[in-house]
């Protein structure tokens, strides 16, 4: 099995059989700490190189969620003194983030994978959003990972609007850790530092503008990373550009994501189930077992929303999440469907043509 070279990369967080030893006899192992491209920045314990995946990987994966993401382990051969790598394929993942791609294309995007803890960040002063973190903390739940909220620019309201602004979360996620902090003061920036154990991979997400890429600054000692100067709309300049994988001096690893604007659903069935425990737990009160929630007679979700047991802002946002994840995911799987079929009838046209000469 792969040396101890590896365990600061995280590797001992991989399930004891996610690991092919067959593979190994053939490959390593390294992590994928960036992706540009068609190329990755990877790492073998040793040092970061640059690799290129096989033509095979690529014909082969089903869509652009099959490729190698940013923090996934994969199997590698190296050439040229270790200086270039080729990687052949991608061990499974514990854990990931995605959603749908951006615009009007139906795609699902992995934003990165095996995390342990993911960390929604909002800026208390105009960026905190409740039904924005829903949507955030199911996406996460989905994908088998432990999410955090961090509060930045603490600094900027009062202690008693900071314990209001908790309160609101806890009032909807009563276990969710939080944690208020200032890249101004310091405030709280320790408590951060402690919450990212050694060898633990945690990401960083949020709105473009909120203080990520400040607050890794601060975490790794150093301006290393660009920041920007929010925009006269008080929206945040994009001064990430690509996920990467960053090795912090206390021995975790940070992935700095760029904000994201659009937070597009798919396919988030049990994320959203965990996300909104309240509404599920009725559900199973209700008189239809394909009851919609919207105006079937003995729905237990709509009782609970006329007697005040949850709130109408809770329950719409369940319905449109819900609408929205299961709307993309059959748009997705149609899409698959027509691409497979286009497949089918370009080799059955070559065929023929060979067949011709």
């Amino acid at each position: 099995m792969p040396n101890n070279l590896l365990t600061p990369l995280g590797f001992g967080h991989l399930p004891d059989d996610a690991v092919d030893p067959q593979r190994l006899k053939d490959f390593q192992l390294a992590r994928v700490t960036a992706v540009n491209r068609d190329r990755y920045d990877i790492h073998n314990g040793t040092a970061e190189i640059t690799a290129e995946i096989t033509g095979k990987l690529r014909a082969t994966a089903q869509s652009a969620a099959d490729l190698p993401a940013t923090g996934d382990w994969v199997y590698v051969q190296f050439f040229d003194d270790d200086s270039l790598g080729i990687i052949h394929e991608v061990v499974p993942r514990y854990s990931w983030l995605r959603r749908k791609s951006a615009g009007k294309n139906i795609d699902i995007q992995m934003i990165a994978a095996n995390i342990d803890r993911a960390f929604v960040v909002q800026a208390m002063d105009r960026d905190f959003n409740l039904r924005r973190l829903e949507r955030y903390v199911a996406m996460i739940y989905d994908g088998h990972i432990a999410p955090q909220v961090l509060l930045s620019k603490s600094d900027l309201v009062d202690p008693a609007e900071q314990q209001r602004l908790i309160a609101e979360i806890h009032a909807i996620f009563p276990d969710l850790p939080v944690q208020a902090f200032s890249n101004t003061t310091g405030e709280g920036l320790e408590a951060v530092r402690r919450l990212m154990a050694p060898a633990t991979t945690c990401c960083l997400l949020g709105s473009s503008g909120v203080g990520k890429t400040t607050l890794l600054n601060s975490l790794v000692g150093e301006e290393r990373y660009e920041t920007g100067e929010l925009r006269r709309d008080h929206r945040g300049r994009h001064t990430t550009t690509r996920r990467q994988l960053i090795l912090l001096p206390e021995g975790a690893i940070l992935l700095d994501t760029p904000g994201m604007r659009e937070l597009g659903t798919i396919g988030l069935d049990e994320g959203i189930d965990e996300t909104f425990p309240e509404i599920v737990a009725l559900v199973e009160n209700c008189q239809f077992n394909d009851c919609r929630h919207v105006n079937e007679k003995g729905c237990a979700v709509l009782a609970a929303l006329e007697s005040g047991e949850i709130s109408r802002e809770r329950y719409e946002s369940y319905q449109k999440l819900r609408r929205e994840s299961a709307h993309n995911q059959m748009a997705y799987w149609e899409k698959r469907q027509r691409d497979k079929e286009f497949g089918k009838m370009i080799k059955s046209i070559m065929k023929d043509k060979k067949g011709k000469r």
